[in-house]
C-alpha cells in the first residue's frame, strides 16, 4: 500500500510532543515549525513554535492508522467527506518551502479557496456566477465568463456565496 499524507488532530500544546512519540514509533511525520521572535524584559529570542496549532501531519498507509490514533495525545484523523483528509505531496512540499524562507508565518482561514464556483450576492454584480482565481485578505478575484470575455472583478468575500467547493483542497 502507498503512503499518503494524512492531517491529525492533537490535544492542545501537544504538537511536538505527538511529533516525538510518532517518531519513536517509526512513523513518518511532520509538525510544521515556525521561527516567531519573542521580547522578553532583558532580551529576544526566536522560537519554534507550531504552525497549526493541533495538528500534526503523518505519511502513512491505510493499515498505520489504527497504530496512529493509539499515540498519546492524538485526537483522531481530520476528516474530510467522511474519510481521513489526504493531503497532497506538493502542499506539504510548500509548507516546508515557506517556512524555511521565512519567520514569523501567519495562516489566516477563509471561507472561499481558489476554484471555487462562487455566487456573488450583493452589489451591481448580483446573481452573476463565476470561478474564484485568487483569495486576497478581504478580496476575491473572480473569472466572469458569461459576457464572452475574459473579466475580472475583486468583490468582497461578504459579498459572495461558495456554490461548488473545489474539493482538491482540504481547510485544516
Amino acid at each position: 500500500m502507498e503512503s499518503k499524507w494524512y492531517a491529525i488532530y492533537t490535544q492542545a500544546r501537544w504538537e511536538k510532543k505527538v511529533a516525538t512519540l510518532l517518531t519513536k514509533n517509526n512513523v513518518e511525520n511532520y509538525c510544521p515549525l515556525n521561527k516567531v521572535v519573542r521580547q522578553w524584559s532583558d532580551r529576544k529570542k526566536v522560537v519554534e513554535e507550531p504552525l497549526f496549532t493541533s495538528y500534526v501531519f503523518v505519511k502513512i498507509t491505510e493499515k498505520q492508522q489504527s497504530l496512529v490514533r493509539q499515540i498519546d495525545g492524538v485526537i483522531n484523523f481530520v476528516y474530510w467527506l467522511g474519510k481521513p483528509a489526504v493531503i497532497r505531496n506538493d502542499e506539504i512540499e510548500m509548507i516546508q518551502l515557506f517556512l524555511v524562507a521565512y519567520m514569523n508565518v501567519k495562516l489566516e482561514k477563509t471561507k472561499v479557496s481558489v476554484k471555487d464556483i462562487i455566487r456573488i450576492v450583493d452589489g451591481p454584480l448580483s446573481a452573476f456566477q463565476g470561478e474564484v482565481i485568487a483569495v486576497k485578505k478581504k478580496t476575491i478575484k473572480v473569472l466572469l465568463p458569461k459576457l464572452g470575455y475574459l473579466m475580472y472583478a475583486e468583490i468582497e468575500t461578504d459579498n459572495v456565496e461558495v456554490i461548488i467547493k473545489h474539493l482538491a483542497y482540504c481547510n485544516i
